[in-house]
């Protein structure tokens, strides 16, 4: 049995005619029709049931059919990735992440994957919501664990990861501390803590008070460490998110939900990469992410 022959019956199906399919294989009627009954031969059993000008299939065709459809997709993704990665010098997967995640679940992944594919060399590098957009824009990195702020794009695999509970990380010496839920209000005369460059901070600012809706004046830091120390010296509050699980805050901070009314607010999290740029490594990377999450 030869794979050419499980693909001119599938044509056959697909076109619903045998003149289509062979126009679509570039050979003649008579050449894909004694192709298939060569391979009727061979199974000994009858695939195509033909009457005058008609055909159906029979149970064992539709099931040969089927079967037949799985396996070429599976060859042709083999094609593709074993010459992917032939002419790739170095196997490489390059992931970027929020500069304000801080969840052990993609550590987790990460060693998981590398246990999996040692071959696979993993770099990692971390930025805003627009920096990941941008890096992910121009190939820069293969796949983004990033929130959505934009409507999703057919250009990109939007691999769905989670819904996050919001919450704000703030000094255990303010006096909204003692809540377990906060709300918009409660903080609209105060300070947020956001982690961005300085060119990115206009960009973090209106998505926060024009999107999120929060209010107060806006204060910046590069990276968590120092955000959680402006938090600890009560300058403000920190947005947060519960991208899985988030380590116990520091003594003297204190971790409350934000809410609007009852209902606790919530962000959602995917991992983003270009469709035309897939490939196994990626969907496994993110696959095993959202296990995890």
């Amino acid at each position: 049995m030869l794979l050419r022959q499980m693909k001119y019956l599938v044509s056959v199906v697909d076109c619903n005619s045998f003149t289509e399919a062979a126009e679509q294989n570039f050979i003649s009627q008579s050449a894909i029709s004694q192709q298939i009954q060569a391979l009727e031969k061979e199974l000994d059993v009858e695939l195509i049931h033909r009457e005058k000008r008609k055909f159906s299939l029979t149970p064992a065709g539709e099931y040969f059919y089927k079967q037949s459809k799985s396996i070429l997709e599976e060859v042709e993704e083999l094609q593709r990735e074993t010459m992917r990665i032939g002419q790739d010098e170095e196997l490489q997967l390059r992931i970027g992440y929020l500069n304000c995640y801080n969840g052990q679940e993609l550590h987790q992944a990460i060693a998981d994957f590398s246990q999996l594919y040692p071959d696979v060399n993993i770099s990692i590098v971390n930025g805003t919501h627009e920096e990941l957009y941008n890096m992910i824009r121009t190939g820069a990195v293969d796949l983004v664990l990033n929130d959505q702020r934009r409507a999703f794009s057919d250009e990109y695999e939007n691999f769905h990861l989670s819904e996050c509970d919001c919450y704000i990380e703030i000094s255990g010496h303010n006096k909204i501390s003692s809540k377990e839920c906060v709300s918009l209000e409660d903080l609209k005369r105060m300070s947020c803590i956001l982690i961005a460059p300085k060119e990115q901070e206009k960009n973090e600012q209106e998505f926060y008070q024009n999107t999120l809706g929060f209010g107060g004046k806006y204060l910046f830091a590069e990276n968590l460490e120092a955000a959680r120390l402006m938090v600890v010296g009560n300058r403000g509050f920190m947005p947060v998110e519960k991208v899985g699980t988030l380590p116990v805050p520091l003594p003297m901070i204190r971790r409350l939900a934000l809410c609007r009314g009852e209902n606790h607010i919530k962000r959602t999290y995917c991992a983003f990469w270009k469709k035309d740029k897939t490939n196994y490594y990626i969907e496994e990377f993110a696959a095993t992410l959202k296990k995890l999450l």
